[in-house]
């Protein structure tokens, strides 16, 4: 099944990709703007009223109470609205003080939250959820089964223009969402799909759940379920946050409040970390802080695996990559622990052509990591007729170191790259049926915000006429084998689909995938404990305490 274009889908793609390097504005990872397939899981852990677990650097013991945290972000580019929100800055605000369904830990495993369960039909077609009981919203209002119904009814209606509209698309549409009693959520969907917990989890981090009331005033009226108040926000500065003395997941949150200060580039942001004038950062990039966590002293740096990910995506329908084997020499042309090291900060993990990343259960472990080797890139242009490749490389900005280790790389056995640098407006303008750069030129990069599962790549990058298909490539046996993985209800099922499409990509190379991104989070390790990074950049300081 190929996606189906939505209206706002190319514009929510660009929202994504747009930061894919600079990341100062935008989400690193999340589901919004993407077709929605995600994991299976139907836990019902209790996650609740425990003390917070020191973080790295921290004292360790029980959680104190009191206190401020002090964080820095970058200034949200677009209005802080839950339902059309799509920047890290804007989703880190908003998940201070509403929540999910349910949450991703570290590990992008499900976290109960607002569920306490949930189940399916033996088809993986509807499902249930069991809301948690005495939760109330800041305002006092208890949280009740209508105001879940209300709350996906919005982010499903196209006049609101939500961001995760896409991201429900294919399997979640008008009238699926019933509400038989005050703790009970149905959703009905259009297809069997064993993943469907994550696409109401922050994994859709627009999916947080408002009162039925929401009018679109989050920044004036900030009511939710969360840990936290918001106090005060100001665009040109920041925003206020205060403990919420009647959460329900006692006795956190243990801070008395949350003070989040606005810096226009990541320097200013560094430099107010090192100084102590914050005490964490929302959004760090890996090449700066790596340095103070070799440095020693109060930073530390937390990392995590994480599933963002640039491809660097070949046309299969032209020449010269309309033979296997000349997409098959230049992945064996690039030398991915060099580009990770270079690109990366050596932050990550190696990719290996195809879209199941190591943070992915279902990855396939048998498959030969593809390395650098020049004898077999000689080969296979001989097999392919081609005695000396050229082609031309696209991309925006953010990408261009990227570009230019590339261009690089592959001279290094022979084959030419012209860098064709466009700005992000032009990357990803245009005609996205027909003309779009990102989507219709011989070769580029694309930054994907990362996703939790992997049918989130796959459905809308490589099957069969998707609609961001940028290499053209159609395999109908991928196409059934990722059909086949949605409806899937056990692991043993989903891994060998997986398999399947994990193999077709690594042989036939539409895309090239040489690392996959880590995240990391610096924050002063001698004062709080409690901080952690997360592979979505997502942020959950409901456990943070004083050391």
């Amino acid at each position: 099944m190929s996606e189906t274009p939505t209206a706002d889908a190319p514009s929510e793609r660009w929202q994504d990709r747009l930061p894919g390097a600079t990341r100062r504005g935008f989400l690193a990872a999340g589901a919004g703007g993407a077709i929605a397939a995600m994991l299976a899981a139907c836990g019902s852990q209790n996650s609740g009223g425990t003390a917070a677990k020191p973080g790295k650097g921290g004292s360790g013991g029980a959680a104190r109470r009191g206190g401020t945290l002090r964080a820095g972000s970058p200034p949200p580019p677009t209005a802080v609205d839950p339902v059309t929100a799509y920047d890290g800055t804007s989703v880190a605000l908003i998940q201070l003080v509403a929540e999910y369904l349910v949450w991703l830990d570290e590990d992008f495993k499900l976290v109960p939250k607002l569920a306490t369960a949930w189940k399916s039909d033996p088809a993986a077609k509807v499902w249930t959820f069991t809301l948690r009981k005495g939760v109330t919203f800041s305002d006092g209002t208890p949280l009740d089964a209508a105001a879940v119904k209300a709350s996906f009814d919005r982010l499903l209606d196209p006049k609101n223009k939500s961001s995760a509209l896409s991201a429900f698309d294919t399997v979640l549409g008008q009238g699926g969402v019933s509400a038989p009693d005050d703790s009970s959520v149905v959703f009905t969907l259009k297809r069997p799909f064993s993943d469907f917990p994550y696409l109401v989890s922050a994994g859709n981090y627009n999916a947080v759940i408002l009162k039925k009331d929401y009018a679109g005033n989050f920044t004036s009226k900030a009511i939710g379920t969360g840990p936290f108040l918001l106090k005060s926000y100001d665009l040109s500065t920041g925003a206020v946050f205060t403990r919420n003395p009647s959460y329900w997941d006692a006795p956190k949150p243990y801070l008395d409040g949350v003070d989040i200060t606005f810096f226009a580039d990541d320097q200013a942001d560094l430099v107010a970390l090192q100084s102590g004038s914050i005490d964490v950062q929302v959004i760090s990039q890996p090449d700066l802080v790596q340095p103070l966590a070799a440095a020693g002293g109060d930073i530390t740096v937390d990392q995590v695996q994480s599933t963002g990910v640039t491809v660097l995506t070949l046309r299969t329908d032209k020449a010269p990559f309309d033979r296997k084997e000349v997409r098959q020499a230049v992945a064996y042309a690039l030398d991915r622990p060099a580009i990770k090291t270079g690109v990366a900060a050596g932050v990550g993990d190696l990719g290996n052509d195809h879209l199941f990343a190591p943070l992915f259960p279902a990855a396939p472990k048998d498959i030969q990591q593809r390395a650098k080797d020049q004898a077999k890139v000689t080969q296979l242009l001989q097999t392919a007729g081609v005695g000396s490749l050229r082609f031309t490389l696209t991309f925006d900005p953010p990408n261009k170191n990227y570009a230019v280790t590339i261009q690089s790389q592959l001279k290094q056995v022979g084959i030419t790259v012209d860098l064709d640098q466009r700005s992000s407006n032009d990357f990803y303008g245009g005609d996205q049926a027909k003309d779009t750069p990102w989507l219709f030129t011989t070769a580029n990069l694309v930054a994907w915000a990362g996703r939790p599962v992997p049918s989130q790549f796959i459905t809308p990058m490589v099957k069969s006429g998707a609609v961001w298909n940028g290499s053209k490539y159609a395999n109908k046996a991928l196409d059934d084998a990722a059909d086949a993985y949605d409806a899937a209800t056990t692991d043993t099922a989903r891994a060998a689909q997986a398999e399947i499409i994990a193999k077709a990509l690594h042989e036939d190379v539409p895309i090239i995938v040489s690392y996959w991104a880590g995240t990391v989070r610096a924050f002063n390790g001698r004062k709080f404990t409690g901080i952690k990074a997360h592979p979505s950049e997502f942020v959950d300081f409901s456990t943070v305490s004083q050391v």
